[in-house]
């Protein structure tokens, strides 16, 4: 679970994990990334179950970066993203899992359908529509949605992609290497909820153009 200034939605983000039932024992590694809104006071002072590990940024780095210190720390057979926004409901994070548990898939991704409901606004859909189709072209593959935060894969897989974004394009750059080794991904529907700007929406028109460098430079050095 990757956090950056989530102070009002951490607490029950992390209290939402450990009330789904889960087909296994597992671990949340928390990390924050450089926090300056009381959100690090608040994960290091809280008493949290044993299952949950709070690791820190002494600075911003970004998700990418969250993500690689999540894993160079992780003990379990698979690993799954959440973030702490309360976008994501880990409720879905069974369904991620039982693909990968089967056999029948290396990588899963969380697809999104953005309802009218839950959708933050047509421009926002829209990018994440342009860079999903401009991944499929140059990857000749069909991805529904290239962006979506919630990612399954074997922990030594997810180690051995050799993830170098340090923002939010890390998500373009894990599928662009899985499918720069043929790896297939299986999808499954999950929920989502976007919140406003207002509420802490950090994604800008600027992280899309970092996207589609990502897929670019994955693609010509693959």
């Amino acid at each position: 679970m990757p956090v950056y200034d989530e102070r009002a939605t951490v607490k029950r983000a992390i209290e939402a994990v450990i009330e789904t039932e889960l087909p296994a024992s597992y671990e949340l590694i928390v990390v924050d990334d450089g926090s300056c809104d009381g959100t690090r006071e608040l994960l290091q002072n809280g008493s949290w179950p044993e299952q949950v590990r709070v690791l820190t940024h002494d600075r911003n780095r970004g998700k990418g970066a969250a993500l690689r210190t999540a894993l160079a720390e992780a003990r379990g057979t698979y690993t799954t993203i959440l973030d702490a926004d309360l976008e994501y409901s880990p409720s879905d994070i069974p369904l991620l899992l039982e693909p990968l548990v089967r056999g029948t898939a290396q990588a899963v991704f969380g697809t999104r359908a953005f309802r009218s409901h839950s959708a933050y606004s047509f421009w926002y859909v829209l990018g994440n529509r342009a860079v999903t189709l401009f991944a499929n072209v140059i990857y000749n593959c069909w991805i529904s949605d290239l962006m979506t935060g919630q990612k399954a894969l074997r922990t030594d897989l997810f180690r051995s992609l050799d993830l170098r974004e340090r923002g939010f394009a890390v998500e373009a750059e894990i599928m662009a290497r899985l499918v720069g080794r043929g790896i297939r991904v299986y999808e499954v529907p999950i929920e989502y909820r976007a919140r406003s700007r207002e509420e802490g929406k950090k994604l800008t028109a600027l992280d899309g153009l970092r996207v589609l460098r990502t897929l670019l430079r994955c693609r010509l050095s693959a």
